[in-house]
């Protein structure tokens, strides 16, 4: 079995379908696509070059909403250029190392903003739950410690799985059928038995994404308690307005 799948070779590019049976439609459908990229450069962008300009906005959780906007701007770039170009120029074509370097880019980026949107969590409870400690816990080297970690996480876990995917042989055709590159697409192509990737992603996505959204539910739950605890209703709503906007001022 093993020389059977393994006497082909991978094909030198993929073909990515669009999106199947509305390829008549696709001009019409590339029309939000474009207007959603449109706004994420431009919201996103603004978002940076403020938080860049305004002094008053260098605190832990406008950081944070920098690292997210990044993110934002690194993820829809890896889909909606080439999705575009489907769209718009029927250029299907994408090469066997540029799909898998798409995938490893949406994979690593979601896995990046997981950990982000912990550390904002993280953030949120130390300004609501231990304010003394806020500014000696939450420095500006640590926010970018915390940053590079999450970062760094994507990358090794996502490494793994590339390998994995990378060196199985794809025999079964080279037709995508969707506008990106990502696991599952490619999985289905393979003529050699996935479940090592399989197992790989399936215990990724439960101990990291599932772990971090743990630890959130968990901190959200603890603002929400010490808020509560508090006395008066203005008291309450004080603290839930900085739980959401405000960084507490020593």
């Amino acid at each position: 079995m093993s020389s059977v799948n393994h006497s082909c070779s991978n094909p030198s590019a993929f073909l990515l379908t669009g999106i199947p049976g509305l390829e008549v439609a696709h001009i019409w459908i590339s029309i939000p696509f474009f207007l959603m990229y449109f706004m994420v450069l431009l919201g996103n962008g603004t978002i940076l070059i403020v938080i860049r300009l305004d002094k008053s906005l260098h605190e832990p959780m406008y950081y944070f909403l920098c690292m997210l906007a990044v993110i934002d701007l690194v993820f829809s770039t890896a889909i909606i250029p080439k999705m575009l170009s489907i769209f718009w120029l029927d250029s299907r074509e994408i090469s066997f190392e540029a799909c898998f370097t798409q995938m490893f880019f949406i994979h690593t980026f979601t896995a990046v903003e997981s950990g982000v949107l912990l550390a904002m969590s993280f953030d949120r409870y130390m300004a609501i739950c231990k304010p003394l400690r806020y500014t000696t816990v939450l420095t500006n080297p640590r926010i970018a410690q915390i940053g590079l970690l999450s970062l760094a996480r994507g990358i090794s876990v996502m490494i793994p799985l590339t390998f994995l995917l990378a060196r199985l042989p794809y025999c079964k055709g080279n037709h995508i059928p969707h506008s990106y590159c990502e696991h599952m697409a490619i999985i289905e192509l393979a003529s050699a038995d996935p479940t090592a990737s399989n197992l790989y992603s399936l215990v990724v996505a439960t101990f990291l994404v599932g772990a971090d959204s743990i630890f959130i539910a968990f901190s959200y739950s603890m603002i929400l308690r010490s808020v509560l605890r508090l006395a008066s209703q203005e008291a309450r709503l004080k603290a839930f307005s900085t739980s959401w906007h405000l960084t507490p001022k020593s």
